[in-house]
């Protein structure tokens, strides 16, 4: 995390700019730095490395010995990963059944004895985020028949279905949904607007259309009806079928789903294979009391979350993320593989 330091006039009380001040110099910031000061133009004048400036939250990541559902799960360290390339923030699954259509859980990563993550099997592939992309309409059968079997088999719900979320896997001529970030069991962390019906109709009309306007509208405020109400739906995207099919397909479906929205919760709050996700282990460190200022002239002491640097200055163990810059790994990966004269590849 890197703490942005500048004037009133840059940062108005209303206002959010800090990513896009930071995006254009992210590349060229060292892992280390802590915070960044701007002048009134968003412009860089001072960079600090001081501990201190570091905001960041403490992150305790679980012993795998308090984790029982990993138990059985094949592990790797993490210092025994090469990062080859990133694909984007927040990308997450959960405990999920397999499925031709669900990109599946491969490894535990372990930094030492603790859980920080997990692996998947590779796909040489890309997402539909991509709208150059063509659309199948053989993808949009698997997808609202994985959304079925997710809703309505397993209460399940995504609900954040997106192109960016749906992966090809040209080997199976299939695609993959991943980022379960968001996903709900049954009513818990379910959250209005975000129904996976909803979102399939929103996902079809952008990969259709190439329109991403209505990304930009909260969950809790958009409705099917602002898309299907369109007459006609322009494509911009390569596809092997007319538009009218990818709509009369989807129609159908929708109109399923809803013929009864009461009963359509109500099946997927009572799937028969409703998984039963056990609540995350709260590790220890949190336990352990920290000082917070001072009342009366006495300390005065909590425990729970915690920044970083009061987690280290108390000992405990702080696991670190912080990364070369995207454009660094690139070069580097290009650099590390050439390709000789004779065709052989030297390393």
């Amino acid at each position: 995390m890197i703490k942005i330091k500048g004037t009133a006039k840059l940062f108005p009380p209303e206002g959010d700019v800090e990513l896009s001040i930071l995006a254009p110099l992210a590349d060229y910031l060292s892992p280390e730095v802590r915070a960044i000061t701007v002048d009134d133009d968003g412009l860089l004048a001072e960079v600090s490395t001081d501990p201190e400036e570091d905001d960041t939250m403490f992150m305790a990541y679980p012993p795998l010995s308090l984790c029982e559902s990993l138990s059985n799960c094949r592990t790797v360290q993490y210092s025994k990963l090469q990062e080859l390339d990133r694909l984007g923030p927040f990308v997450d699954l959960v405990s999920l059944p397999p499925h031709p259509n669900i990109v599946p859980f491969d490894r535990v990563v372990l930094a030492e004895s603790r859980v920080i993550g997990f692996t998947t099997k590779y796909i040489p592939g890309e997402t539909l985020a991509n709208p150059n992309v063509p659309f199948r309409f053989e993808w949009l059968q698997q997808l609202t028949r994985l959304v079925d079997f997710l809703n309505l088999e397993y209460g399940i719900m995504h609900q954040d279905i997106a192109p960016r979320n749906l992966l090809i896997d040209h080997s199976t001529s299939k695609i993959l949904l991943f980022d379960f970030d968001r996903a709900a069991s049954g009513d818990k962390n379910l959250h209005n607007g975000q129904d996976d019906v909803n979102s399939v109709v929103f996902t079809l009309y952008e990969l259709i259309t190439n329109d991403t306007s209505f990304s930009g509208i909260p969950h809790w405020e958009r409705n099917i009806d602002m898309v299907q109400s369109i007459p006609a739906w322009i494509s911009y995207r390569k596809l092997d079928s007319e538009v009218s099919k990818f709509r009369e397909y989807l129609n159908e479906w929708v109109a399923t789903r809803r013929s009864d929205v009461d009963g359509d919760m109500q099946r997927y709050l009572n799937a028969p294979n409703r998984l039963r996700l056990p609540d995350l282990p709260t590790a220890p460190e949190y336990t352990v009391p920290f000082e917070m200022g001072t009342r009366d002239g006495k300390p005065v002491w909590r425990t729970g979350l915690r920044s970083r640097n009061i987690a280290m200055k108390l000992g405990q163990h702080c696991f670190r993320w912080e990364r070369p810059p995207q454009n660094r790994l690139l070069r580097k990966n290009e650099d590390t593989v050439k390709l000789t004269d004779d065709g052989a590849l030297s390393h």
